[in-house]
């Protein structure tokens, strides 16, 4: 699906979104779950896109890093997350609550981490902005005014949801973080989960909360 142009949500990883930017360099958001790898590269490929310059992690979960290291492997894309972050991406730390349990059966192999983000990064026209609080370094990426969310909220049938506290590092950052949406210009709303979502009246009513 194009979102606009140069920004495409990929239909290989349809339970955790995919994000290609192309532009100057090829980019991905995200990586989806593990084990979709091959229809992913697959698509990537129909696009004319063997060579990606960057991978950007909005957060651990696994959902998200799944297919970095495979990614990474075949492209040679650097790949970057939160400093925050990066320990449980590498394994030094272990995920809390239900999410090492999902850890445990899915079992990623965690790609090599090649930066963190600190404001200075090659990413052209991204702008990366720090939301904590479903991580502890959940982030969102601004592209020419389509705001990728990652995990900060859902969107279902039309609507702009939070994600259950057990699946949230911390349900009050949260809030904070969703103050930020006030600050920002933007037209496309893209999460990790639901469908993309132009702004409307719900998503006003949505930001009006906080």
């Amino acid at each position: 699906m194009t979102i606009t142009k140069g920004v495409i949500m990929l239909e290989s990883s349809a339970s955790s979104h995919v994000f290609l930017i192309q532009s100057d360099e090829n980019l991905l958001i995200d990586t989806g779950n593990p084990g979709a790898f091959a229809a992913i590269w697959s698509e990537l490929r129909s696009l004319g896109c063997d060579s990606i310059a960057h991978i950007l992690l909005t957060h651990h979960d696994v959902d998200h890093i799944g297919n970095a290291q495979r990614l990474q492997e075949e492209t040679g894309a650097d790949v970057w997350a939160s400093g925050e972050d990066i320990p449980y991406i590498v394994g030094e730390k272990p995920r809390p609550g239900i999410k090492r349990i999902i850890q445990g059966i899915l079992r990623p192999t965690p790609p090599r981490i090649n930066g963190s983000y600190s404001g200075d990064q090659p990413f052209g026209d991204i702008r990366v902005i720090s939301a904590p609080g479903h991580t502890p370094g959940h982030v969102m990426f601004l592209y020419r005014r389509v705001l990728f969310v990652g995990d900060l909220f859902a969107i279902k049938q039309g609507e702009l949801r939070l994600f259950p506290r057990f699946l949230t590092w911390n349900s009050q950052v949260v809030l904070e973080s969703l103050a930020l949406l006030k600050t920002l210009e933007f037209e496309w709303l893209c999460p990790a989960h639901g469908h993309p979502l132009q702004r409307n009246d719900a998503v006003e009513r949505f930001i009006r909360q906080y």
